[in-house]
This record gives C-alpha cells, sequence and structure tokens, in this order.
C-alpha cells in the first residue's frame, strides 16, 4: 500500500467544500473496518482512506497549509497505513462507566498481546504491540493500543482465495472465543494485502 504525499490531499479551501460529503464516504468505509471483539473491545483497521481522512482533519483543525506542518502530518501519520503484508489497527477497550473502567484496564493487563486472528486452521496472527509507546504499567493496562498483524505468504494466500477469518482473545479477565470475521469485514481487510511480501 502506497504511502500518502502531500498532492493526495486537498488543501484547506477544497476540503471545507467537500467536507461534509468526503466525511459520509469514510464514515461509511470505516463501518466496514471495525470489528467488535465481544462488548467492551474494538479493533479498527487502518488504511489509506482511513489515514488520509484522520490527516485532512488534523490540518483543517490546526489552521495548517505550509509545506513542513503537512510533512509532518503526512510523517506522523503515514506509518500506520498497512504494508500488504500487514494489518495495522487500534485496539480500544471500552467500558462507559469510569470507575468500572480502571477496574477493568487493572485486571486486563496484557489483554492487548492476548488478541489474534487466524486465517483458515492456519497459525495465529498475534500482534505486535504499541511500537510508538509504552502503553500498559505496572498496575493496568491502557484503554487504547496499536497493533500490528503480519501474515506470511500461506496466510495472505488463502484469505485472497476465499478463506475464512477468525478472531478471538485468549485472556483470564477477558476471553472472546473463536469466531468467524462476517464477509464484509473479512473482504475489506483482504483488500489491505498483495500477494508478494516483503
Amino acid at each position: 500500500m502506497t504511502q500518502l504525499q502531500r498532492e493526495d490531499l486537498w488543501s484547506l479551501e477544497e476540503y471545507a467544500v467537500r467536507r461534509s460529503e468526503y466525511r459520509a464516504e469514510v464514515m461509511a468505509h470505516k463501518k466496514t473496518r471495525q470489528l467488535a471483539l465481544g462488548r467492551h473491545a474494538r479493533l479498527y483497521f487502518e488504511d489509506a482512506t482511513t489515514i488520509r481522512y484522520q490527516i485532512q482533519e488534523m490540518l483543517r483543525i490546526e489552521k495548517t497549509f505550509e509545506a513542513a506542518g503537512i510533512e509532518e502530518e503526512l510523517n506522523a501519520y503515514n506509518p500506520l497505513i498497512p504494508d500488504g503484508h500487514n494489518w495495522k489497527a487500534t485496539f480500544m477497550i471500552e467500558f462507559g462507566d469510569p470507575v468500572e473502567r480502571a477496574q477493568r484496564l487493572r485486571e486486563m493487563k496484557g489483554v492487548e498481546d492476548a488478541v489474534w486472528l487466524q486465517i483458515n486452521e492456519l497459525e495465529r496472527i498475534s500482534p505486535i504491540c504499541d511500537e510508538d509507546l509504552e502503553r500498559e504499567n505496572e498496575e493496568k493496562t491502557s484503554s487504547v493500543h496499536f497493533l500490528r498483524f503480519e501474515l506470511t505468504t500461506e496466510q495472505i494466500s488463502a484469505l485472497k482465495a476465499g478463506g475464512e477469518l477468525y478472531a478471538g482473545i485468549d485472556h483470564p479477565a477477558y476471553t472472546i472465543e473463536k469466531f468467524a470475521v462476517e464477509a464484509v469485514i473479512k473482504n475489506s481487510l483482504s483488500n489491505d494485502l498483495t500477494q508478494t511480501t516483503h
């Protein structure tokens, strides 16, 4: 998947004109890239579309139009776009009540490492977590993590050939039994992958 360049972005003026229509498109696209893991956890898979929207919004909020500022945003966000042999996702732990959330984040320490994906009956794909910064401390995990799932050529080929995609979490405080990912999400994620790996 190619990295975004300055020429892929609209100017602030053009974005202002296009924003509401573009936002509706991106929100519809994002729905095909959210995977609920039980009631209180979710994976939000990033791609060039979601990241481009994120950058446009940041430039709009910060009123950035100078080349250096735009390059800074591109450098910050481009690493979140998958490379054709992986998936990159934000893992969110979602408890509405702050007291319950604090308690559950203590119990769920290490849960980000226990998330897994699987194609057919091939080896499970465990994530590489929080490469940008440490989000867990001695006491608790964070409610937000960044995960990278690296796939083998065999796994990519199997999914491209119509294989099943499964997900689950193996953590004593938050166990999600293996389940099949619905087709619309599976197909969207399959589009991130290219047959050749690095």
